[in-house]
């Protein structure tokens, strides 16, 4: 095992959110409150830093670093890139209603640990480093949650508080069963001993660990706190914690079972069974919600499920770990975009938005690319990405998984066409007052990205198409 300095050069895109982090906390401590936006804007640095220095180290060779523990490879590549820009997004949709609050150093800072524990989650090739970035990745979360300190804020965060320890536990409980089971955290010991280990004990180790992910990622059955979230916290952390956490426990589950417990039997079919329930028990929640941010949060949890696909699909399809970063990084850009319209445009019904192409046409015009995009939809993003999830998992012998993501696929048209239509229908009712430039702005950008994303899909897909170390 090599000494803790090794390459640390190779963590540049972390030490740039780390570094922002401390340095945005001891600045906001002696700004004025009028000038507590320079901590913003050296958080949109430290993040435009980083996704330079990402990009930079994707193209140089796959490894390990600091004794093992954390992969350099394709996964981290793309987790870094689409969580640091995802962020940026986020750090610009804030800045309306941000801008001059007593607590604004506080709400930069906490977002860019939250950032960085869903980069680390990503890059971990230890189940003790695992548990690190699941904390990092959880807790500042939980105080963002509460931030405006409202009623609905502070229940959705004890909420998603309470779901997170329970979760939490269960992780421990799992790594705890897979040290015993395999003799070590590192992933590639796992991977030599697992195979010889007690199969009950091996498999409940997985479980528990996978069942931890989940709870971050917003799968069933650990998705409770997503609608509560969503409605509760304010628009820029709801659109947060339903994306920026989802890139990295998802590569986090990839890496799990393709890498670490490869050997476990019945993690794939496991994860195929979890994937159909959490689209399925997503898209049926939708069906009835007349709160816009609700009808997001249960979209959110079925687009999980389509996610899980590629996970499912782990080491027995060329596609699927392409076609999971391709799907990540549409989907973040199209669900960002859909929550800035929200942060735009506060509505407590889809109603609400009744008559916008009349009054806003470009606002409303981001929002239907968003919403189609969610669905589905050619030439957005994530077309390309269930298209290339649902190949990897038909590749993977999983023919019964796609045809139930394909019908799940056209049901969720229903919900949201719901909130299509009445956007090009005439109405004379009031209507909501703007909430500033800035998160129209970004979802005008998402819904671009977006579009774009998926009239490159090739190029990107090709360029995705690596592997983890193993």
């Amino acid at each position: 095992m090599t000494g803790l300095h090794e390459d640390p050069g190779a963590l540049l895109p972390e030490l740039a959110l780390a570094v922002a982090a401390v340095a945005g906390l001891l600045a906001g401590s002696w700004l004025p409150r009028r000038r507590q936006w320079l901590v913003r804007l050296l958080g949109a640095i430290g993040c435009t830093v980083g996704i330079a220095a990402a990009v930079v180290a994707a193209t140089g060779p796959a490894r390990t670093v600091f004794g093992g523990s954390y992969a350099v490879d394709t996964g981290l590549a793309v987790a870094r890139v689409v969580i640091l820009a995802g962020t940026l997004l986020v750090l610009a949709m804030a800045g309306g209603t941000l801008s001059g609050h007593r607590r604004e150093t506080e709400f930069v800072v906490l977002l860019l640990l939250a950032a960085l524990g869903a980069m680390v989650l990503a890059g971990t090739d230890d189940l003790l480093l695992l548990i690190a970035g699941y904390l990092l990745a959880s807790v500042p979360l939980y105080a963002l949650t509460a931030f405006d300190a409202d009623p609905a804020g502070t229940e959705a965060a004890l909420k998603y508080y309470l779901i997170g320890a329970l979760f939490g536990v269960v992780l421990m409980l799992g790594v705890a069963a897979l040290l015993a089971a395999g003799g070590g955290t590192d992933y590639p010991t796992l991977a030599r001993t697992l195979p010889g280990a007690p199969p009950v004990l091996a498999a409940a180790g997985f479980v528990g660990v996978f069942g931890g992910l989940l709870f971050k990622a917003g799968g069933a059955p650990a998705q409770f706190w997503v609608p509560d979230v969503a409605e509760g916290a304010g628009t820029p952390v709801a659109a947060f914690v339903t994306t920026i956490p989802k890139i990295g426990a998802l590569i986090a589950a990839y890496r799990l079972l393709d890498v670490a417990v490869p050997g476990v039997a019945g993690g794939g079919l496991l994860v195929a069974a979890v994937a159909a329930g959490t689209m399925t028990l997503g898209n049926l929640a939708a069906f009835a919600q007349t709160n816009p941010r609700r009808l997001l949060a249960y979209s959110t949890i079925s687009q999980v499920g389509y996610l899980l696909m590629a996970v499912a699909a782990a080491g027995h399809a060329a596609l699927a770990l392409p076609g999971l970063g391709f799907y990540l990084a549409g989907y973040a850009v199209t669900n960002i975009g859909a929550f800035a319209v929200l942060a735009a445009l506060p509505s407590a019904t889809l109603d609400g938005h009744r008559g916008l192409f009349g009054r806003r046409p470009v606002l409303a015009l981001a929002l239907v690319i968003c919403l189609l995009g969610l669905v589905g939809t050619p030439p957005t993003a994530i077309f390309v990405g269930k298209l290339s999830v649902f190949t990897a998992a038909f590749d993977a012998n999983l023919l019964w998984l796609v045809v139930v993501a394909a019908a799940n696929t056209l049901a969720s048209l229903y919900y949201y066409l719901r909130w299509i239509v009445p956007l090009f229908q005439r109405d004379g009712a009031p209507h909501p007052t703007p909430a500033g430039r800035w998160p129209a702005a970004v979802a005008v950008t998402a819904a671009a990205g977006s579009l774009a994303l998926g009239l490159a899909a090739e190029p990107v897909v090709h360029a995705l198409s690596g592997h983890l170390l193993r």
